[in-house]
């Protein structure tokens, strides 16, 4: 199930064309991956959460902790697995506030994105917007499992310097990436940031032919990110 929580004009004005295109949207919008028939993916849900910073509207993004088991190391936002019984959006705000330290009564849940099925963790996850409507101080909670947390503005991840596509070596995947704040952003994320920026009407003109390996990618990242903290 997907689509509007709230009505359009209920939002910023900025966020309204997301909102209304949770009505019209499905999962092909965003992927052409489809769960397997046989109904044994997890249920998850992510925190998309958009809110007004000193350089206008911006979306919060951690980083996961690079000795996680599961997606170590990249650029998410936040959210996990369901816990028994939960709907999407009590899973989203409560992982968002065990990995941020986001206040939930500042987050107001506005739609749905249609269900998405990521392969490599088998978790079925429902992307629920949110407008943070009272931001509050965010970090990472617990180091173990988040490294860092970001506001990124819009305009950086819309920023063509800023983007870029990554490819395996295997050629059997490549997808969108961003290099913002910091982050190496790729893999479902970066889809679907990649998806939001033009369902918003803020994508820009980009150069969709600077391909790069994933791994010779994100070493040149790590290596940078590294020597800036000396």
């Amino acid at each position: 199930m997907s689509g509007p929580l709230t009505t359009p004009d209920d939002v910023p004005e900025w966020l309204r064309p997301l909102v209304e295109a949770s009505a019209k949207v499905d999962t092909t919008t965003f992927t052409r991956v489809t769960a397997p028939p046989y109904g044994n993916a997890r249920r998850a849900a992510v925190l998309m959460l958009f809110g007004t910073g000193e350089q206008g509207p911006d979306v919060l993004l951690l980083r996961r902790a690079d000795t996680l088991g599961s997606h170590a190391g990249q650029a998410a936002f936040p959210g996990g697995g369901a816990e028994d019984s939960e709907d999407p959006v009590t899973t989203a705000l409560r992982e968002a506030e065990e990995e941020t330290g986001v206040l939930p009564e500042g987050v107001r849940p506005v739609a749905l994105f249609p269900e998405l099925y990521v392969p490599v963790s088998r978790f079925a996850v429902t992307p629920v917007l949110a407008h943070w409507s009272r931001p509050s101080p965010v970090r990472p909670v617990d180091p173990a499992e988040t490294a860092a947390v970001a506001r990124v503005p819009i305009a950086e991840l819309s920023d063509p310097a800023n983007r870029f596509v990554v490819a395996r070596r295997d050629g059997r995947w490549r997808g969108p990436a961003f290099t913002v704040r910091g982050l190496f952003v790729w893999g479902f994320t970066a889809g679907v940031l990649a998806t939001l920026l033009e369902l918003g009407g803020w994508d820009r003109e980009w150069d969709r032919t600077d391909v790069r390996d994933l791994d010779v990618a994100l070493a040149e990242h790590e290596a940078r990110t590294a020597a800036e903290r000396m």
